[in-house]
C-alpha cells in the first residue's frame, strides 16, 4: 500500500500485484491524491499535469467501481481546477463521447458511469469557467437518461444535480428540459433513482423560478405520487424536496425574484396544496372522480406519511421565527386535517391522521421554538380546545335537533381534541417548570380549558384531557393534589353525569400514575379518598343502569391507579381489596352455572367489564406492589383468578345468546387474564394449564377470530441486529413514530390511550412520550404470546408435542394470506416459548418434541415472506441453545449446508444462510466450532452472488454474526473474508444500501476479532490495518447515512485498539459535520465516537473542531455551526434539540469528559460557555439584579440582527445564531458542569488563593485561576437558584454551597483579616430568599437550608447584623417546624414534610456546633491585654471588640429551649427508625415526632441523611447544661437520654455504610467525646462496664475499616474519655471503702487472680484497640513481623505530623491501663504495655536535625514515668514480679540505644529508671555497666548537644537521694567527666552548643564538690579550680578572642569568683599549691574590673543570663 502514496501513479508496482490487489491498490493511489492534490505545490503539479490527466482519463475507461469513480471524478476536477485548464475540453468531449456510446453491455457500463461522474464533477468544480459547452453537455446526459438502465440513471441525475449546483443561475436555459426529463422520473420504480430525482430537482428549484410558481402545482402532484410504494429514503428526499418548494413559494429567495417578476403564493393556497396530499394521496383530481362517489380509496399510508415529513421540511426551512409569527395559522390548519372525514374513515385511519397531526406539531413546536415561545404557542392550543369545546357543548344542549350534522361534528373533533391535548401535554411537559406562567394566568384559564375536556361525549377526547392534566402535574408538583382534590369533588357533584363519572375518573387515574414521576409524592390520605369514592362507585353502579357501566369502569380504573403508589400506601387497603376481588366473581362452580342462565345482554356486558377491571386492578397489584405478594394473599388471589379462567369457557355461549357486542368486554377480560397470569409464578396456577393453554393456542392461531390479526411482538423477539434483513422494518430515526404506521404488522403504530384506559396510569416505556396500546384484538393476541412463553417451560413434553404438532396442523388448514397472518402469530409465540426456556435453564425435551419443532422451523426457513425467514433463523438459533447437544446442532448445520450447496432459489438461499448465522450466534464459538470452516466458505461464495442483492445482504449478515461469535476462533479466515469486503465495498452499485450496511457489519466484527493485534507492525497485520483504513474511507463516501453510521463505529472500534493509526485531522472534521446530518442514525454513531475520543484525546479533538470551523468560513457549501465557543459549544446546542436519550447521554458524556481533560486549562472558555448557557434565562421572573448590561447586549444584538435580515429573505438568520435559546434540561447541565469544574481545581491550591493567583497572572497573563472568575461563579450561582425550574434551582444552591465551601477561607489582600467572599453576602442572601416562600417544593427549602448553615458557618460574615438576614430565613423555617404536623395544607407527601423539617434542624444543629466551636476556641485562648498587638492588626482588633467571641451563640441561645426538645424528639424517631425490622411491633402506632408510620420507609432515608450533626448538638447541649439539669424528673431523664445518646452513636459506628460521608462518622465521634467529658455521662458509663466494653470493641471495628487519620485520632480522644471514666469510677469506690482496710486489694480489674475476661473486661477492651493503632502505625513493634524471613529490617524513619500525635496519644492511654486494674491485674497487663511503649521510643527515638524531641518520644517518657511511680511498687505480694518487670525493661531500653539513634531520648529514659526505681535496680552488676556504657559513649559523642544533655542527666543520677545509686556511677563516670573537662583548655569551644556543654560538666563538677564531705573538699577542689583557672584568657588575648570564647572566660571567672568565697579555706589551700594559678586568676581580675568600671550596666546584665541552663526538656519528666 505504501508504493500507492505517489503524485504519478506507480505503474510497475501496480503491474506486479496480482489482479485482484489492483483495484485496492488504484483506491488508495486516488485517496492518496485527493489529499496531497490540495496541499501540493502548484508548479510540481503543473509539471506532472500532463502524465496525471493521462493516467486519470486512462483509468475512466478501465471499469471502476463506484467509489472509485468517485474519487477519480474529484480528483480529475481538483487537478484542472489547480492547474492548466486547456486540457479540460478535450477530457470534457471524451467524456461525452464515452456517454454517447451506444454500446450497452454490462461490462462496459461502469465505464459509462464514471464518465458521467466525471463530467459532473467538472462542472461542480468550474462551472462558469467551462463556458458554454453546458447546453451540448446536459442534452447529451438526457438523451442517455432516456435510454439508461436504473443504475445509470440515478447516476445521470447526481451528475445534473452537480452540473446545475456549479453553473447556478447561468443554466436557465436548460431548467425546463432538465425537469421535463426528470420529473417523469420521480415515479422509476428505482428507489434509488426516485431519490436521486428528488435531490436534483431540489438543486434545480433553487434558480428555476417556474417550478415554485407556474408549475408548483404539478410538482406538488408529482412529488404525492412519488410518495406512493416509496421507502424510507425516498419519503426523506421527496418530503425534503416538497417542503423546500413550497417553502420558497411562500417566501422566495431575492436574487430570482429580483429577475423575474414573481407572483408569490400565499399561505393559505400553500397550506391548501399540502392538504391534498394528507388527504386525498397521489390520484390527482381526475382519476378519483369514480372513487369519490363510491366513498372508497382511502389515501395510501406512504403518502400521508410522507406529507407528513413534507409539513415539517416547510416549517423547518421557514425557521423559528416564521412559525413565532404564524403559528396560530399553522395550528387551525393542521387540526382541520385531522378533522375532516377523509383523514378518519376508519377508527385505525383516524389514529394514524392523528398521529402524523401531533408529530408535525411536536417537531416543528418542539425544536424550533425557544421557551418564550412554546408558552405562547401554549396559549394558542388552549383558545383552539375552548372553541372545539363550545363548539361540542353547542350541539350536546342541543335537544331540539336543528343541528342535524352536529353528531359528526363531535365525532370528527374528538381528534382535534386527541392532538392538541396532546401537544399541549408534551409542550407542558418539556417546559417542566417553566410552564408556571402557562397554567398560572387566568386569561388563558389553561386548567379549566382543560378539564372541561373531560365532559366530552367521547372517550378518546377524556382520556387525552386526563393524560395533559398528568403531564400539567407532573410538570409542576404543586398542582397533583389541588387537581385530585377537584376531580374528587367533581365526581363526587356530577355523579349522575356518565361522561362527568368517566372522565374525572380517567383524570384522577391520570394523576395517580404520575405520582411516582413527582418524587415529594402526594399526602397519605388522598388514598383513603381514593379509595373511599372507587368504593362508592362500584357500590352504587348497580342503582342506575344509565351509569352501571361508567361506574364500574371508574371504580376499577381508580383501584388500579391506586396500585402504583406503591406497598407502602396500599398495604392498609390490601384487606379490603381483596374482599372486593373476591366479591366481584362467583364464590363456586355452583354459582356460576346459575350465572349462565340469569341476565341480559346488558347485565352481562357490565358483569364482564367489572370482572375485566377487578383483574386489572389486580394486575396492578402484583406489577406495583411485589413486596406485599406473600403466600397468601397470592393465595386469595387466585381465587378470583380462577374463577374467570372457569368462565372464559361458558363466554362463547353466552356471546351466542347475547348477540356479538360482547365480544370486545369477552376479549377484554381475556387481556386481563393474561396480563396478571403472566405476572404471577406459574407454579401457581399448574393446575389449570390444560384450559389455560387451549385458550392462548387458540387465541394466536386466530382458531375462533375471522379477522388475520397478527401480533406486534415478533420485532421484539427478533434480534435488534437482524432489521437490515426486513427491509421494511425500520431503524431508529427520527421519524420513527410515524413510519411505525408502514409496518406490516396488524394495526402497527395505531397505539392510542382508548383502546386500553388502564395504560394511563400505567409507567410510559422507555423513549415513548405518551403511551400508546395497540387494539384490543391485536393486545389480546400479544398477551397470549407473551404468557405462551411463560407457561410452555412448565408443561410436560407430552402437551409440548400436541401443541408443535397442533401449530403445524394450523399452518396447513390456512390459505393465502391468513396462512401469512397464522404463521406468524405461531412463530412469534415459538420464539417467546423457546426464550422462555432459555431463561429458565431447561431444555427442548425428548426426541420427537425436537423433531416436531425443527419440522416447524425447517418449513418456514424457504418461506416467502423475508419476516418469516428471520423469525425461523432465529428460532433454530434458540433451538440450539436450548437442547444444547452437539448431534442435534450438527444435524441442523449440515441440513442448511446441503440445502445450500444444491438451492438456486434466493428464498431458501437466504433462509439457510441465516440460520447458519444464528446457529452460531447462540451456540457460541465454542459450540459450532467444527461447523466454522464451511459456514464461512459457503457464505463467503454466496456472499459473491452479484446476480442478487438479496442473497448477499442475508449472507454478509450472517456472515459479520459469525465473525462476532467466533471470536479468536476466526482469526484464520480474517485474511480472506477482509478482502471479499474490500472487493465488495468496490463492486457493489450504492444504490444496495443494505448490501453496504452488511459489509460495514462484518467490516466490524473482523476489527473486533483481531483486537488489539492491530497496533503491530508485522506485514500481515499492517496490511489487514490498512485494508480496514481503506474500508472505512469507502463506507464514509457512501450517500447513506446509515452506511456512514457503520464506517463511524469502525473506525471507533479502530481508534480503541490502535489508537495511532486512525487519522484524527481527518476523522474529527468528518464528525462535527455529522453532527449536524438529518439522520438520528448517524448523529448518534458521530456522537458516541466523540465521546470515546474525547476520553484520551479530547484536547486534540477540539482543536481539530476549530481548524474545521476556521476552513468552513472559506468555503460555504459546508454547513456547520461551530463558531467560537468550539465543538463544545456546539454539543451544549444539540441538547436543547435532541430528545433522544442515548444521543444525549453520549453527549453529556462527551462534554464530561472534555470537561475533565480541558476546563482547568481554558477556565474562562468554560466557564464563559456555562455562563451563555445559564445567562439565557427566557423568561419573565429573571432575576433583576444583572439586568442592566443584559439589555444593552441585547439592543446590540438586535440591530445586527436587522441589518442582516435586509438582505437574506428566507429566514437564513436563524440558521446562523442558536436557534433557540438553551432549555431549561441544558441550563441544568451547565450547573452541574460548573460544579464539577470548582472540583476539578480542587488540585491546585493556586485556585483558591487570591494574592497567590494575581501574582501567578502577573507572570503568565495566558494562566488563569478560578478565583479570579469568583464573581461570574456567584452570579451563575445566583441565576440558577433563581430560576423558575426546580431542576435548575438545585442546581443552583448545590453550585452556591460548593463555592461557599471552597471559597470560604479565602483571604482578600487588599483588606487584611478580612475574606474575599464578603462582597457578596447580598448575593448569597438574595438567592436563599425565595427558597424559603411558602410555595416552594420542600426538596428546594431543604436544599437551601443545607446552604444557610454552611453560609453561617463558614465564618465568612462575622457582623452579627450581616447575618441576621440568613439567619431569619432559619428562624421563619423553625417556626414552620415547631407548628407540628398536619399543620398546614398539604401538597406533598408526608414524607417530604419529613425532609423539609429535619432539613431545618440539621441546619441548625450544624450553626450550633459551629457556635460551640468558636465559643470554646474563645475560652481556651487567653483574654489578650489591650496593647499587646502589632500595628497591623489594629483593625483587627477593634473588630474583635464590637463582637464578643461567643457571638453565633447568641444567635442561636434564643431558639435552645425548643430547639433542644426537637433534637431530642428527632433522635428518637431515628433511633426507633433504625431497629431492625423483627422489632417493628415496637414503633409507635402513629408514627413519631416527625413522620407518619405510612411513610415510614422513605422517612428512613431523610433521618439518615441528618441525624449526626444532630447527635453533635445534642451531645454539646447535653454537656454544656450537665444533661439539661434544672427539667423534671431528672435521673430518669439522665439515664433516657445517656442510652439514647449511645445507642444511636453505638448501633452507627457499628457497621457505618460504606456510602456514609466521612463527616457523620466524625459527627458521631465528636459528639461522643463531647459526651463523655461531661461528669454525670461518665458516671454513667463507669457504672455500666459491659456498656463501655461494647463502645470500646466497636470503635475498634470502626478502626478497622475507616483510614483517615482524624478518624483515629477521635477514636483515641474517646477512648482516653472512657479510661477516665472508669479511673473516676475507681477513685469513688476506693475512697468508699477507705474504711474496710481488707478488701483493698481486689478493687480494680483482674481482682485477685489478675485474669482479664475478653468481652467483660474494659482493659482488655482497651489493650485490643490501642495495640491495633500502634501496629497499624509502627508496623515494626509486631514481633512476628520482625521474624518472618521477608522482613527487612528498616531504618526507623520519623512519623507524619498526624500519625505521631496518633501514636502519643495512644502511648499516654496505654500507661494509664494498669491504675485501673487490682494489682494482680496490672501484672498481667504490664509486660505487654511496657514492651510497647519501650518499643515505641525505640521506634520514633529518631535523631532530628533541630534537637527536637517528637512528640511520640515525650509521650513514650512520659509513660515510662507514669508506670514507674505507680503505687503498684509499694505492694509487698507483687514485689518480686515487679522487680523482675523494672529490670527487664530497663534492660530493653539498653538493648535498643544504639548510637545512630537520638541517645539523649533514650539517656533520659535511663536516667527516669535509674531515678524511679532505684530500690530494684541497685546491686544489679549487669544493668549497671550497661548504664555506665550508655553515659561514657555519650559524653564522648561528637555531638555537643549530646555531651550537654548527658552532663544534666549525670548530674540528677549523681544527686539522687540514695547514696548506693549514686557512688558507682560517681566513681565510674567523674574521671571520664574531668578528663573531657581538662581537654577543653587546649581546644576552646567554637560554638555556643559546645560553650554550653563546657558549662553543664562544670556545673556537674560544682555540684559533685558540695556533695563531698568536708576532708575530701580540697581534693576535689583540685579538679575543679585549676580547669575553671585554665580557662581564663591573657589579658591582652582578651579584646582579640571569638565571642564564644571570650564568654568561656567570663563564665570561668564569675565561678572562681563565687566558689572562692564558698569554700575559703580549702579555696586557699589549692590556689597556694600553684603560684602560676593565683597570677592568672590576679591578672584575669585585675583585667575584670577594669573593664568593669567602663560598662558597669552591661555586665550587670549578664550574669544572671548565663547561669540557668539553656536548655529545658519540654515536658519535664523528673
Amino acid at each position: 500500500m505504501e508504493l500507492a502514496h505517489s503524485l504519478l501513479l506507480n505503474e510497475e508496482a501496480l503491474a506486479q500485484i496480482t489482479e485482484a490487489k489492483r483495484p485496492v491498490f488504484i483506491f488508495e493511489w486516488l485517496r492518496f491524491l485527493d489529499k496531497v492534490l490540495v496541499a501540493a505545490n502548484k508548479v510540481d503539479v503543473k509539471e506532472k499535469q500532463k502524465k496525471l490527466v493521462e493516467q486519470l482519463t486512462g483509468l475512466i475507461s478501465s471499469a471502476p467501481g463506484p467509489p472509485t469513480r468517485k474519487l477519480l471524478a474529484k480528483n480529475l476536477a481538483t487537478l484542472y481546477s489547480i492547474g492548466d485548464t486547456f486540457t479540460v475540453f478535450q477530457t470534457l468531449d471524451k467524456c461525452n463521447e464515452i456517454i454517447k456510446s451506444k454500446d450497452d453491455t454490462p461490462a462496459y457500463l461502469p465505464t459509462k458511469l464514471a464518465a458521467v461522474a466525471c463530467v459532473g464533477a467538472f462542472y461542480e468544480k468550474m462551472g462558469r469557467m467551462l463556458g458554454s459547452s453546458f447546453p451540448d453537455t446536459i442534452n447529451n446526459l438526457l438523451k442517455a437518461l432516456k435510454s439508461a438502465e436504473s443504475q445509470g440513471r440515478g447516476e445521470i441525475l447526481l451528475s445534473l444535480q452537480k452540473v446545475l449546483r456549479g453553473l447556478g443561475g447561468a443554466a436557465a436555459s436548460c431548467h425546463r428540459d432538465i425537469y421535463k426529463n426528470a420529473r417523469s422520473l420521480l415515479t422509476d420504480r428505482s428507489m434509488a433513482v426516485r431519490c436521486a430525482v428528488a435531490k436534483c430537482l431540489l438543486e434545480l428549484q433553487n434558480e428555476a423560478v417556474f417550478m415554485w410558481t407556474t408549475e408548483l402545482e404539478n410538482v406538488a402532484t408529482l412529488c404525492f405520487k412519488a410518495l406512493e410504494g416509496s421507502n424510507y429514503g425516498v419519503r426523506v428526499a421527496v418530503a425534503k424536496l416538497l417542503g423546500t418548494v413550497m417553502a420558497t413559494a411562500l417566501m422566495p429567495k431575492q436574487a430570482a425574484v429580483m429577475r423575474q417578476n414573481v407572483k408569490r403564493a400565499t399561505l393559505e393556497e400553500v397550506l391548501e396544496l399540502m392538504a391534498t396530499g394528507f388527504l386525498r394521496g397521489g390520484s390527482g383530481f381526475l382519476k378519483s372522480g369514480g372513487e369519490m362517489l363510491k366513498g372508497g380509496g382511502s389515501v395510501s399510508r406512504e403518502v400521508r406519511v410522507g406529507v407528513t415529513e413534507a409539513y415539517v421540511v416547510f416549517v423547518t426551512t421557514l425557521g423559528g421565527q416564521w412559525l413565532e409569527r404564524n403559528f396560530a395559522t399553522f395550528l387551525s390548519h393542521v387540526l382541520d386535517l385531522v378533522s375532516h372525514p377523509r383523514a378518519t374513515q376508519t377508527h385505525v385511519e383516524a389514529v394514524y391522521s392523528r398521529r402524523c397531526v401531533s408529530f408535525m406539531l411536536r417537531a416543528t413546536l418542539g425544536g424550533l421554538l425557544g421557551e418564550k415561545a412554546q408558552i405562547a404557542a401554549g396559549k394558542e392550543i388552549c383558545q383552539a380546545i375552548s372553541k372545539q369545546m363550545r363548539a361540542v357543548e353547542a350541539v350536546v344542549n342541543d335537544i331540539s335537533g336543528e343541528n342535524k350534522g352536529g353528531a359528526a361534528d363531535v365525532s370528527s373533533s374528538q381528534h382535534v381534541m386527541v392532538c392538541a391535548l396532546k401537544e399541549l401535554g408534551s409542550l407542558v411537559q418539556s417546559l417542566s417548570a417553566t410552564a408556571s406562567p402557562l397554567i398560572q394566568e387566568p386569561s388563558i384559564g389553561l386548567l379549566e380549558t382543560v378539564t372541561s375536556v373531560l365532559l366530552h361525549p367521547s372517550m378518546a377526547a377524556r382520556l387525552a384531557a386526563a393524560w395533559c392534566l398528568r403531564c400539567v402535574a407532573v410538570a409542576l408538583p404543586y398542582q397533583l393534589t389541588p387537581l385530585l382534590d377537584r376531580c374528587a369533588e367533581r365526581i363526587n357533584n356530577l355523579k349522575s353525569s356518565p361522561e362527568a363519572v368517566s372522565g374525572y375518573s380517567f383524570a384522577m387515574a391520570a394523576l395517580l400514575g404520575g405520582v411516582h414521576q413527582c418524587p415529594l409524592g402526594i399526602p397519605h390520605s388522598k388514598g383513603k379518598l381514593v379509595v373511599s369514592i372507587a368504593e362508592d362507585l362500584l357500590r352504587t353502579a348497580a342503582q342506575n343502569s344509565r351509569l352501571s357501566l361508567q361506574r364500574t369502569q371508574a371504580g376499577w380504573l381508580l383501584l388500579g391507579a391506586l396500585m402504583t403508589l406503591g406497598p407502602s400506601l396500599v398495604r392498609y387497603h390490601l384487606p379490603k381489596m381483596l374482599l372486593l376481588w373476591r366479591n366481584v366473581f362467583p364464590r363456586s362452580q355452583k354459582e356460576l352455572e346459575a350465572e349462565k342462565a340469569r341476565g341480559d345482554a346488558f347485565t352481562w356486558q357490565v358483569t364482564l367489564e367489572g370482572r375485566a377491571g377487578a383483574l386489572c386492578a389486580m394486575r396492578s397489584f402484583v406489577a406495583h406492589c411485589p413486596e406485599l405478594l406473600t403466600e397468601d394473599v397470592i393465595r386469595r388471589l387466585m381465587t378470583p383468578i380462577e374463577c374467570a379462567m372457569t368462565m372464559m369457557s361458558h363466554v362463547p355461549a353466552i356471546i351466542k345468546v347475547h348477540g356479538a357486542h360482547l365480544k370486545a368486554s369477552a376479549a377484554m377480560v381475556r387481556l386481563r387474564l393474561y396480563d396478571i397470569l403472566a405476572l404471577l409464578p406459574p407454579k401457581t396456577y399448574e393446575g389449570s394449564f390444560n384450559a389455560l393453554l387451549r385458550e392462548l393456542v387458540a387465541e394466536f392461531t386466530l382458531t375462533d377470530n375471522s379477522a388475520n390479526t397478527t401480533t406486534s411482538l415478533l420485532r421484539s423477539l427478533c434480534h435488534y441486529d437482524d432489521s437490515v434483513l426486513m427491509g421494511s422494518w425500520l431503524q431508529e430515526t427520527d421519524h420513527k413514530c410515524i413510519e411505525d404506521q408502514l409496518q406490516p404488522n396488524s394495526a402497527s403504530g395505531s397505539g392510542a390511550l382508548e383502546h386500553d384506559p388502564s395504560s394511563i396510569y400505567l409507567r410510559v416505556p422507555v423513549g415513548e412520550a405518551i403511551p400508546g396500546p395497540l387494539p384490543l384484538g391485536v393486545s389480546v393476541i400479544d398477551a397470549s404470546v407473551a404468557l405462551f412463553g411463560v407457561v410452555f417451560p412448565h408443561v410436560s413434553s407430552k402437551h409440548r408435542l400436541q401443541m408443535l404438532d397442533h401449530f403445524a396442523e394450523c399452518i396447513k388448514q390456512a390459505k393465502g394470506v391468513r396462512q401469512q397472518a397464522v404463521q406468524l402469530n405461531i412463530f412469534t409465540a415459538v420464539l417467546s416459548a423457546l426464550k422462555g426456556l432459555a431463561e429458565n435453564k431447561s431444555t427442548l425435551g425428548p426426541e420427537e418434541v425436537r423433531k416436531s419443532a425443527l419440522a416447524l422451523v425447517m418449513g418456514a426457513l424457504d418461506n416467502p415472506n423475508p419476516i418469516l425467514r428471520c423469525a425461523a433463523g432465529e428460532a433454530l438459533g434458540r433451538m440450539a441453545q436450548v437442547v444444547g447437544e452437539a448431534t442435534f446442532i450438527a444435524r441442523m448445520a449440515q441440513t442448511s449446508f446441503d440445502k445450500l450447496k444444491s438451492a438456486r432459489d434466493v428464498v431458501s438461499r437466504t433462509g439457510h444462510s441465516l440460520a447458519l448465522g444464528c446457529l452460531h450466534r447462540y451456540v457460541g464459538g465454542i459450540g459450532s466450532g467444527q461447523h466454522l470452516k464451511t459456514s464461512v466458505s459457503i457464505l463467503l461464495a454466496l456472499a459473491q452472488d452479484g446476480s442478487s442483492h438479496e442473497v448477499q445482504t442475508w449472507a454478509l449478515h450472517s456472515l459479520a454474526l459469525i465473525v462476532d461469535s467466533s471470536g479468536p476462533m476466526y482469526r484464520g479466515y480474517v485474511e480472506p473474508t477482509l478482502s471479499l469486503v474490500l472487493t465488495l465495498l468496490l463492486t457493489v452499485p450504492p444504490s444496495h444500501i443494505e448490501v453496504h450496511q452488511c459489509l460495514g457489519r462484518c467490516l466490524g466484527a473482523l476489527i473486533t476479532t483481531v483486537g488489539p493485534e492491530l497496533q503491530g507492525n508485522g506485514a500481515t497485520i499492517s496490511t489487514i490495518r490498512s485494508s480496514c483504513l481503506v474500508g472505512c474511507a469507502i463506507m464514509q463516501d457512501h450517500s447513506d447515512s446509515l452506511v456512514q453510521a457503520a464506517a463511524i463505529s469502525c473506525l471507533q472500534q479502530l481508534h480503541m485498539f490502535a489508537p495511532r493509526h486512525v487519522n484524527l485531522s481527518s476523522l474529527v472534521p468528518c464528525l462535527c459535520v455529522h453532527l449536524c446530518s438529518s439522520h438520528l442514525l448517524l448523529r448518534r454513531a458521530a456522537v458516541a465516537c466523540l465521546r470515546q475520543l474525547a476520553q484520551r484525546e479530547a484536547a486534540e479533538v477540539c482543536e481539530y473542531a476549530m481548524s474545521l470551523a476556521k476552513r468552513a468560513g472559506d468555503n460555504t457549501t459546508v454547513n456547520l455551526n461551530i463558531t467560537e465557543t468550539g465543538l463544545e459549544g456546539v454539543l451544549f446546542g444539540m441538547l436543547d434539540r435532541e430528545t433522544d436519550r442515548k444521543l444525549c447521554s453520549d453527549i453529556h458524556d462527551t462534554l464530561g469528559h472534555m470537561l475533565s481533560s480541558l476546563a482547568v486549562e481554558k477556565l474562562s472558555h468554560w466557564l464563559k460557555l456555562c455562563k451563555d448557557v445559564l445567562a439565557a434565562t427566557t423568561d419573565v421572573g429573571a432575576p433583576v439584579v444583572f439586568e442592566v448590561e443584559k439589555d444593552e447586549e441585547d439592543s446590540e444584538k438586535k440591530d445586527e440582527m436587522d441589518d442582516d435580515s435586509m438582505f437574506t429573505g428566507l429566514g437564513e438568520d436563524d440558521k446562523s445564531k442558536p436557534s433557540v435559546a438553551p432549555r431549561w434540561v441544558t441550563r441544568v447541565f451547565a450547573a452541574d458542569c460548573l460544579c464539577r469544574i470548582i472540583l476539578l481545581c480542587e488540585n491546585d491550591k493556586a485556585h483558591f488563593d487570591l494574592a497567590a493567583a494575581r501574582s501567578a497572572q502577573a507572570k503568565n497573563p495566558k494562566g488563569d485561576q478560578l478565583v479570579l472568575h469568583l464573581s461570574d461563579l456567584i452570579r451563575m450561582a445566583f441565576m440558577a437558584a433563581t430560576d423558575h425550574s426546580n431542576q435548575l434551582r438545585m442546581a443552583g444552591l448545590q453550585a452556591l454551597e460548593d463555592i461557599i465551601k471552597k471559597f470560604a477561607s479565602v483571604p482578600e489582600p487588599e483588606f487584611p483579616g478580612h475574606v474575599i467572599l464578603e462582597q457578596y453576602q447580598a448575593n448569597v442572601g438574595a438567592a436563599l430568599r425565595p427558597a424559603f416562600s411558602p410555595d416552594t417544593p420542600s426538596d428546594i427549602t431543604a436544599k437551601a437550608c443545607q446552604v444557610c448553615s454552611t453560609w453561617i458557618g463558614s465564618g465568612v460574615v462575622s457582623d452579627l447584623n450581616d447575618l441576621r438576614r440568613v439567619h431569619n430565613l432559619l428562624v421563619s423555617s423553625l417556626d414552620k417546624v415547631q407548628a407540628g404536623k398536619g399543620s398546614s395544607s398539604q401538597l406533598y407527601s408526608e414524607s417530604a414534610t419529613t425532609m423539609e423539617k429535619l432539613a431545618v434542624l440539621k441546619a441548625w444543629a450544624e450553626v450550633y456546633v459551629v457556635a460551640m466551636k468558636i465559643k470554646k476556641d474563645a475560652e481556651s485562648k487567653p483574654a489578650k491585654p489591650v496593647r499587646s498587638v502589632d500595628d497591623e492588626e489594629d483593625d483587627d482588633d477593634l473588630g474583635a471588640n464590637v463582637l464578643p467571641p461567643d457571638s453565633l451563640i447568641t444567635l442561636v441561645q434564643p431558639e435552645l429551649p425548643a430547639l433542644s426538645r426537637l433534637w431530642l424528639a428527632m433522635l428518637r424517631d431515628y433511633a426507633l427508625l433504625t431497629l431492625p425490622a423483627e422489632f417493628s411491633s415496637q414503633l409507635p402506632p402513629d408514627g413519631g415526632a416527625f413522620y407518619t408510620p405510612e411513610t415510614i420507609d422513605t422517612a428512613r432515608i431523610h433521618y439518615r441523611s441528618s441525624w449526626a450533626p444532630v447527635l453533635h448538638a445534642v451531645a454539646l447541649w447535653l454537656s454544656s447544661t450537665g444533661f439539661g439539669a434544672g427539667e423534671e424528673k431528672e435521673e430518669e431523664s439522665v439515664k433516657d437520654r445517656m442510652h439514647l445518646m449511645l445507642g444511636v452513636s453505638i448501633e452507627f459506628l457499628c457497621f457505618p455504610r460504606p456510602e456514609e460521608p466521612m463527616e457523620h462518622v466524625m459527627s458521631c465521634l465528636h459528639a461522643l467525646f463531647t459526651l463523655l467529658e461531661s461528669p454525670s455521662a461518665k458516671i454513667h458509663i463507669a457504672e455500666d462496664q459491659l456498656l463501655a466494653v461494647e463502645l470500646l470493641n466497636v470503635l475498634h471495628r470502626l478502626l478497622l475499616t475507616r483510614d483517615p487519620p482524624a478518624v483515629q485520632l477521635q477514636v483515641t480522644a474517646v477512648v482516653q474519655e472512657t479510661i477516665r471514666a472508669a479511673q473516676d469510677h475507681l477513685q469513688r469506690q476506693k475512697a468508699k471503702e477507705e474504711g474496710e482496710k481488707d478488701s483493698q486489694r481486689s478493687l480494680g480489674e483482674g481482682g485477685d487472680t489478675g485474669e482479664l475476661v475478653p468481652g467483660k473486661s474494659l482493659v482488655f477492651a482497651a489493650m485490643e484497640l490501642l495495640v491495633f493503632v500502634l501496629v497499624r502505625h509502627l508496623p515494626q513493634l509486631n514481633a512476628r513481623v520482625k521474624e518472618s524471613p521477608s522482613h527487612v529490617p528498616l531504618r526507623p524513619q520519623r512519623l507524619p505530623e498526624e500519625s505521631a500525635r496518633l501514636v502519643a496519644n495512644t502511648v499516654s492511654i496505654l500507661a494509664e491501663l494498669p491504675s485501673l486494674c487490682s494489682p494482680a491485674g496490672s501484672m498481667t497487663i504490664l509486660p505487654t504495655v511496657l514492651f510497647l511503649i519501650t518499643g515505641v521510643l525505640r521506634e520514633a527515638a529518631v535523631k532530628t536535625a533541630d534537637n527536637s524531641v517528637p512528640v511520640t518520644v515525650s509521650a513514650a517518657l512520659q509513660g515510662i514515668k507514669t508506670i514507674i511511680t505507680s503505687p503498684l511498687a509499694r505492694v509487698e505480694s507483687m514485689q518480686t514480679q515487679w522487680t523482675g518487670l523494672v529490670r527487664s525493661s530497663l534492660a530493653s531500653v539498653l538493648e535498643h540505644s544504639q548510637p545512630d539513634m537520638d541517645q539523649v531520648s533514650m539517656l533520659t529514659a535511663i536516667t527516669l529508671f535509674l531515678l524511679s526505681a532505684s530500690n530494684e535496680l541497685v546491686g544489679v552488676t549487669v544493668l549497671q555497666k550497661g548504664c555506665m556504657d550508655r553515659f561514657r559513649n555519650a559524653l564522648n559523642f561528637s555531638d555537643p548537644w549530646v555531651q550537654a544533655r548527658c552532663y544534666q542527666l549525670l548530674l540528677s543520677v549523681f544527686q539522687h537521694s540514695s547514696r548506693t545509686l549514686s557512688t558507682p556511677y560517681i566513681h565510674a563516670l567523674a574521671p571520664v567527666m574531668v578528663e573531657k573537662l581538662k581537654a577543653v583548655e587546649c581546644s576552646r569551644p567554637g560554638t555556643a552548643a559546645e560553650l554550653q556543654a563546657v558549662q553543664e560538666g562544670i556545673r556537674v563538677l560544682e555540684n559533685l564538690v558540695g556533695m563531698g564531705e568536708e576532708q575530701n573538699r580540697v581534693q576535689l577542689l583540685t579538679l575543679l579550680v585549676p580547669t575553671l583557672i585554665s580557662y581564663l584568657l591573657d589579658e591582652n588575648a582578651i579584646s582579640s578572642a571569638p565571642q564564644v570564647s571570650r564568654a568561656l572566660h567570663d563564665f570561668a571567672l564569675q565561678n572562681l569568683m563565687r566558689i572562692g568565697p564558698l569554700y575559703p579555706a580549702a579555696f586557699k589551700i589549692v590556689i597556694g599549691a600553684a603560684p602560676e594559678l593565683k597570677i592568672r586568676l590576679e591578672s584575669a581580675i585585675r583585667a575584670n574590673q577594669a573593664s568593669n568600671r567602663a560598662k558597669a550596666a552591661a555586665r550587670l546584665a549578664q550574669p544572671t543570663v548565663q547561669a540557668a541552663p539553656t536548655i529545658k526538656l519540654k515536658t519535664s519528666f523528673f
